[in-house]
């Protein structure tokens, strides 16, 4: 499969994109099972399935800070299959978990593996095209990367109509050897030995204390580190909150793809809209937006007992994630314009440093889910204000 200068062929970008949509696939493919899997495999308390998402992410921020600067010095194909290896043993141990730790173990794993796909393919894209050949292909892979949230949970919910949890796995395990296959027989190496670099702690530690001590680049991180904490939270609690609590288990696929349209739908928005208002502007009114929509839903739920009408639920997730659509981007985009020469180093750092706090925040607020709204409600509010200061901070020391 070659790439020559402006002509990228169609199995690269589906390629790529299969590379890329594997972190979703891993994630919300399996948020149906989790209540099954804690369940059969002895979880101590009703709120440990969360750990099943947690503990992927923490692998995956693991892996973050490592595949990127790897893949310079040993190429792009080698860091992939080293993480596709990862990924492979991961699922394995989730596949014939005898335990709840052993699930939790090989879910780290697994996130660690991942990270390497996700992170090599784009610079694999970045290696063999530039301008609008690299956004064409890009174009492609957001497409898919919105469309696999969409659909991932129907086809989890769909295994377990004709199977039990561990066939979720299976499927991972498949899909991960298929992506090498393909990779190993079809894509030649994209970065040749003469343009590598060894691989530096060096120029890593430069980068990280750059990121920490300029205002933007670090406010923005901390920023993204809450608005991604509170997807976080959702993710681990929606099972519990819809299938449970609102009695919606047949429903639970439907309910979180209408929530991931609309994240596709701001991201949509945010490429046409961004050029006329600015990224800083637009991100202000979109965090403004989800702190008020976030304070009054608090208020709600808290005159309903933590059980606001469904369709208040509904409405006030789909508004919410339309805001965090808006923010996901432009905040990465705002972090990184500093950083110049070293963007890619930099883009490591703030990448694990986000979701770093994401986990932590989004973890922490998940636990207190008590069988209400209330925790998310407020959860999201504070989340929300942190995100603001940080942000009103960053704005200021730059001026």
């Amino acid at each position: 499969m070659k790439q020559g200068t402006g002509r990228i062929s169609v199995e690269f970008i589906i390629l790529v994109a299969l590379l890329n949509a594997m972190v979703a696939m891993s994630i919300d493919t399996m948020l149906p099972a989790i209540g099954q899997i804690a369940q059969q495999l002895g979880a101590a308390d009703p709120n440990s399935r969360q750990f099943i998402i947690t503990s992927f992410f923490a692998g995956m921020t693991l892996g973050t800070l490592i595949y990127g600067p790897w893949s310079d010095s040993i190429g792009r194909k080698p860091a992939i299959f080293i993480g596709l290896g990862f990924y492979g043993l991961g699922s394995l141990m989730c596949l014939f978990s005898t335990s709840f730790e052993m699930m939790l173990v090989g879910r780290f794993i697994q996130g660690f593996g991942a990270a390497s796909p996700r992170i090599v393919s784009i610079a694999m894209v970045r290696d063999g095209s530039a301008g609008a050949a690299m956004a064409r292909v890009m174009s492609f892979v957001m497409t898919v990367f919105m469309l696999v949230p969409i659909l991932a949970p129907t086809i989890g919910q769909l295994v377990l109509l004709v199977a039990n949890w561990r066939a979720i796995f299976a499927g991972f395990l498949m899909m991960g050897l298929i992506a090498g296959l393909w990779l190993w027989l079809r894509q030649e190496e994209t970065l040749p030995r003469d343009r590598r670099s060894p691989l530096s702690g060096e120029a890593l530690l430069s980068a990280a204390t750059q990121v920490l001590r300029h205002p933007v680049a670090m406010g923005y991180t901390l920023a993204t580190g809450c608005i991604f904490g509170s997807f976080i939270c959702y993710l681990g609690t929606s099972q519990q909150l819809f299938a449970e609590q609102y009695g919606q288990g047949e429903f639970f696929a439907v309910w979180f793809g209408v929530f991931a349209i609309a994240i596709a739908l701001a991201m949509i928005l945010n490429a046409r809209l961004v050029m006329k208002y600015g990224m800083r502007n637009l991100s202000k009114w979109a965090l403004r937006g989800n702190i008020i929509l976030s304070a009054l839903f608090l208020v709600a739920s808290l005159f309903t007992a933590g059980h606001p009408p469904l369709w208040l639920l509904g409405t006030y997730l789909f508004a919410n994630f339309f805001c965090c659509g808006l923010l996901f981007g432009n905040y990465n985009a705002i972090a990184l314009e500093p950083m110049g020469r070293i963007a890619g180093m930099a883009a490591a750092i703030a990448g694990a440093g986000s979701s770093l706090i994401a986990i932590v925040a989004g973890g922490l607020i998940g636990q207190q889910y008590d069988g209400t709204v209330l925790p998310l409600a407020a959860g999201f509010t504070g989340l929300g204000l942190l995100a603001l200061a940080a942000t009103e901070w960053a704005e200021r020391r730059r001026a």
